[in-house]
């Protein structure tokens, strides 16, 4: 059990699993941004083109309720802001991820400077030098 803890600390404690959890909660939050700015924002006024409906009782009645059963529906109101909040966290991250991988082409096309040799491979090309010499 107690080495079962510790791969469990050295998992949870290595970097890429705390990079990620922030990951997943920066996106749960990034989210639940998204969630109020299709629902407060952009479906008001679509509701408002549509004749002052709320958006989310857009639906289609597949059986009305009756004194033992209830309503069953297709929410379609609630399916399309799904769709909408689904599009626009879609869109976000590929901007990201599309301008990460522009910054990171430009970083990989700046020239870098050739290692400066160490000391070692500098007495080792003045051996090879004189050995050269010496023939």
């Amino acid at each position: 059990m107690k080495k079962f803890f510790q791969e469990f600390k050295n998992f949870a404690l290595r970097g890429n699993a705390i990079d990620m959890a922030i990951g997943i909660i920066l996106g749960t939050a990034f989210g639940k941004i998204v969630s109020s700015i299709v629902n407060d924002i952009i479906m008001p006024p679509i509701g408002l083109l549509l004749g002052g409906m709320n958006f989310t009782d857009i639906r289609i009645i597949l059986q009305s309720a009756t004194e033992t059963k209830p309503t069953v529906a297709l929410n379609i109101g609630n399916f399309v802001q799904v769709l909408v909040d689904f599009i626009i966290i879609a869109l976000a991250i590929f901007t990201i991820v599309k301008s990460l991988n522009i910054l990171k082409r430009k970083q990989e096309a700046i020239p870098q400077p050739p290692p400066t040799p160490t000391k070692t491979e500098i007495l080792l090309e003045e051996i090879r030098d004189i050995l050269k010499k010496e023939r």
